[in-house]
């Protein structure tokens, strides 16, 4: 009979929590004051905080011909985002999904006169400006701010190697003669590199080329660079 008792009190006491709680739990949601609670308040900021692209330091300089015969150099880029990367033109390998990749970018921010792409060559002995050229029209390039850009193989080599630790070089026992990385990288208005953080808090200071979130990412954090 107590026990009986117990669990009437209870209910009772549910009843009342429910009658004086729920509508206000209701209003509070209709008014959006849910999302306004201190503890998410903090989530909210962390979350922002985490997302903000770190500065790596300034990208290395550089001055070559591009498709046109035209001397191109980052004093070109000054005052635009872009995107770089180390390729060659006969690449049976990654290369053609390296293209696609920026080819979905350059759609993507086609027409923004601050935003471009560099395309490097690691092979400029094959890769002439005419041989670029051609190369941008079989890949239906639109943009005049993406440069397909030749020279001397060794400041290329130094380039890729030393300036921007992107691993690039040539290997006659892999098919196409060269090894290179799939990497983007991402240079803001100022000339500098310019990344987000990975799960760990890490810098990850390029993009991956060949993967679809790599590709993603690196949209998404243009834009912030492109409002900056």
């Amino acid at each position: 009979m107590f026990k009986n008792k117990s669990y009437i009190g209870i209910s009772f006491v549910i009843l009342i929590f429910g009658i004086y709680a729920i509508p206000k739990i209701v209003d509070r949601v209709k008014n959006g004051d849910v999302v306004k609670g201190n503890r998410l308040d903090n989530v909210g900021a962390k979350t922002s905080k985490d997302t903000k692209l770190l500065t790596i330091g300034p990208a290395p300089k550089f001055e070559l011909t591009n498709q046109d015969n035209q001397k191109i150099s980052n004093e070109n880029y000054k005052g635009k985002v872009y995107v770089l990367e180390f390729f060659f033109t006969t690449c049976p390998s990654i290369c053609p999904k390296m293209n696609m990749s920026m080819l979905e970018i350059e759609k993507t921010f086609f027409g923004n006169p601050n935003f471009g792409i560099v395309s490097v060559t690691i092979d400029p002995k094959h890769d002439t400006p005419q041989v670029l050229k051609d190369h941008a029209k079989l890949l239906g390039v639109k943009s005049s701010n993406w440069n397909f850009l030749t020279g001397d193989r060794d400041v290329i080599m130094d380039l890729s190697n030393k300036g921007f630790n992107l691993y690039a070089g040539a290997n006659d026992k892999v098919s196409g003669g060269f090894e290179h990385s799939g990497l983007f990288a991402l240079i803001d208005k100022n000339g500098n590199i310019r990344c987000r953080k990975d799960e760990f808090g890490n810098p990850n200071i390029y993009y991956d080329g060949l993967d679809k979130k790599g590709v993603r990412d690196i949209q998404e954090d243009i834009k912030i660079l492109l409002a900056e």
